[in-house]
């Protein structure tokens, strides 16, 4: 009886014994020094950068060949047409929209007129709206877009609306999505929280969250306050007096201009743009020996993502051509700081589109002092929206347009809470849904309308849609490195070359004593070879002890070739995957065209047996607890983990396009479980656009076993406990079978 106690026992510990072995293995293919570190972190970004370089060459020759008014215009409308489609779903106008005065507050010589008003269904937005205490006969109307630095009460905007409102504008000032009366965060001051932060800087910073939650659902944080700027050139039209013909939008400094610039492109009730800071040269701008080739046509490929917006490098909508997209209206290119045309490259572009349209006399130009970098004052004019020097250099070009007298400056500012739009009776009325409601609302209306009451699983021509190019290479270069042996297995090393400058380093691992192909196990995850050679080195000795193969490649920014440990919103990482949509390419998509070719490869060099493939997507994240507390600045130091979905996003993808076998996806995301908060624990590159309105883009099946999936703030989903070892013996079952 003792005999047969001990001898399970013995069986028991040889993987175990092999594992020990499997860590003591050096996963990486590249020199540890800093060097080999800095290029293998560097690539992605690198690769961006050359595809980013390519995009402006490509466009600056396309705008180059425009001879005429009507090659300027097919070329203009193409390129609007795609902007205004990578910006989300467009509703219909909205026509009797909700408004509501829920205050007036009488001034000097103006009335302030406190508003609510529904944007889309269940989504409210508020204004105060300055108008004349005597309007005139006909009166112009301005909505001004605030920066990132604040919402509607800051002190410049009150005193443009003042100042305007007593020579006889209306001027709509609005909280743009995630400011202010709209926030979704709860850090309105600094005891909201007891750790160090900076609490004026939360509306900006959210901003990150709450386009990744809008990406969910293929919408976009600028299509959002696009459409609401639309709505806000709805609110002046509807008022008495006001004239049709002379609608004006003011971007302010830091963020309000970019949204202004897309608004007016498209919209063409506005008669005259004021876009600060977009379209051409920024305050971060330097000068360059090539700028045709190297200036950020498109913006900056960072979490900020008015600034980088998606597909636009893909589909050539750079900035200076949404703004010169307003033409032959009436444009006044706004910048904070010091203006030199020579040095800023955009310049003789949109003169030469509003040259095209006979409108040169339709442009003027607006600028401050000095640069971001130096202190403010008088010689270096930092503002936090639009300042007086700004403000002096636009009224000469509104007096000549529009017969607007210059006004006499008025500065007596309200406190914030003064504007305050909503009232606790009208939000009993109207019962106003929070952001992430209306985005989960919207997403099961969007997954009944695609699946047309039977959902159909997602064709590879719809993953390439939101993906990009998945399509493995054909023939991919590989650099075959030094083998060595541990016990029970041969561990070979390969260098693969998937895209230019894109290298893809693998291990493949083959049972010492198989006489022919072995059975495979593809492994991927965001810590890489590493990662499970550590993590996971139990799971590959069974497989191993099975007879079974093991590849463990690290795909595109996993492992030794990850852009950085990181995966915070300001991380080299997030910089990164927002540069790849921009380029029209998700990271994701990427990774798997890696996959996809390292298995053909293997398969086409007889090396594993392809025809027994299992693939395994793990996270080796920790999750969190879910009594942590998850209300955290953004800023502010946190212990809280994020999760890394990817791996199991990747096998599940990879087993829906290839013959696989058997698909183990670990760690990855719940699609009905990311809208529960405004706060998000997931990396910027789990999030493909419209993923989450296709729930068949992660398939069902026998085939398909999902483990330990976790929520949007990296909280593991409830769920049947299964752990790693008892998923081995699965997967060593299916493919000896």
């Amino acid at each position: 009886m003792t005999m047969r106690c001990a001898l399970p026992a013995l069986v028991f510990l040889v993987p175990f014994a092999i594992a020990a072995d499997l860590k003591d293995i050096d996963p990486d293919l590249f020199p540890k020094d800093a060097a080999g570190q800095r290029s293998m972190a560097g690539m992605m970004a690198a690769d961006a950068n050359r595809r980013m370089r390519e995009a402006g060459a490509r466009e600056s020759k396309a705008f180059g060949g425009l001879v005429t008014k009507e090659q300027w215009l097919a070329y203009r409308d193409t390129r609007l047409a795609r902007l205004k489609e990578s910006l989300g779903y467009w509703p219909e106008q909205p026509v009797g929209m909700k408004v509501k005065v829920t205050r007036v507050l009488p001034g000097d010589g103006f009335v302030i007129k406190c508003l609510v008003y529904e944007t889309r269904p269940h989504f409210w937005a508020c204004a105060n709206l300055y108008l004349p205490e005597k309007p005139p006969g006909k009166m112009p109307g301005i909505v001004i877009a605030h920066s990132h630095h604040g919402g509607k009460s800051g002190g410049e905007l009150q005193d443009m609306g003042m100042t305007w409102a007593r020579a006889g504008t209306a001027v709509l000032v609005p909280d743009q999505v995630g400011y202010g009366e709209r926030r979704e965060h709860g850090f309105n001051g600094q005891h909201d929280y007891p750790g160090n932060f900076r609490a004026g800087r939360q509306d900006y910073y959210y901003r990150y969250n709450s386009n990744l939650q809008l990406s969910l659902i293929g919408d976009s944080l600028m299509g959002w306050m696009t459409w609401d700027l639309m709505r806000g050139v709805d609110i002046l039209l509807a008022q008495e007096r006001i004239d049709p013909d002379r609608i004006i939008m003011i971007g302010s400094v830091a963020g309000g201009g970019d949204p202004v610039g897309v608004a007016a492109a498209l919209d063409r009730r506005v008669a005259c743009a004021v876009p600060f800071n977009f379209g051409g040269w920024q305050p971060e701008s330097r000068p360059l020996d090539d700028p045709e080739h190297d200036f950020a046509w498109f913006g900056d490929g960072y979490w900020e993502s008015t600034r980088g917006l998606r597909h636009g490098a893909r589909d050539g909508f750079s900035h200076f051509l949404i703004v010169g997209g307003i033409a032959p209206r009436k444009l006044v290119y706004g910048h904070e700081f010091a203006w030199d045309q020579a040095m800023d490259p955009a310049w003789p572009r949109i003169r030469k589109i509003f040259g095209f349209l006979g409108a040169t006399d339709s442009l003027a130009v607006a600028h401050g002092k000095g640069g971001v970098r130096g202190p403010g004052g008088p010689e270096n004019t930092h503002c936090n929206h639009v300042g007086q020097v700004h403000r002096k250099m636009i009224y000469p070009a509104l007096s000549a347009w529009f017969g607007m007298p210059v006004p006499v400056e008025y500065s007596k500012p309200l406190a914030a809470s003064e504007l305050d739009c909503w009232t606790e009776a009208t939000r009993g009325e109207w019962k106003p849904g929070k952001l992430r409601e209306v985005i989960s609302e919207m997403r099961v209306a969007r997954r009944r309308l695609l699946s047309a009451g039977a959902e159909k699983p997602a064709s590879p021509d719809e993953r390439t849609s939101i993906l990009g190019s998945i399509d493995p290479v054909a023939d991919p270069r590989v650099i075959n490195k030094a083998s060595e042996s541990v016990p029970e297995a041969t561990v070979r090393r390969f260098i693969m070359e998937t895209d230019q400058g894109i290298v893809v380093p693998l291990l493949l691992l083959t049972p010492r004593e198989s006489k022919r192909p072995a059975p495979l196990v593809l492994m991927v995850a965001q810590g890489g070879k590493a990662g499970f050679l550590k993590q996971r080195s139990e799971v590959i000795a069974a497989f191993l002890k099975g007879g079974i193969a093991v590849c463990l490649p690290d795909v595109r920014g996993t492992g030794e070739t990850s852009p950085g440990s990181s995966a915070d919103r300001g991380s080299a990482r997030t910089s990164v995957s927002q540069a790849n949509l921009m380029l029209g390419q998700a990271v994701l998509g990427s990774q798997l065209r890696d996959l996809r070719t390292v298995l053909r490869w293997l398969g086409r060099e007889a090396l594993v047996d392809v025809n027994r493939v299992a693939v395994w997507g793990d996270s080796f994240a920790p999750v969190n607890d879910p009594s942590s507390r998850f209300a955290v600045p953004l800023d502010a130091a946190s212990p809280l983990a994020i999760s890394e979905p990817n791996g199991g996003a990747l096998a599940a993808l990879l087993g829906s396009l290839e013959p696989v076998r058997v698909v183990i996806a670990r760690g990855s995301l719940r699609h009905d479980a990311m809208l529960d908060s405004p706060y998000v624990r997931y990396p910027h590159e789990a999030v493909v656009p419209g993923m989450a309105i296709r729930e068949s883009w992660y398939p069902s099946g026998p085939r398909f076993h999902y483990r330990d999936s976790v929520d949007g703030l990296n909280r593991r989903v409830a769920g049947e406990a299964v752990t790693p070892i008892m998923d081995a013996d699965r997967v060593v079952g299916e493919l000896l079978r």
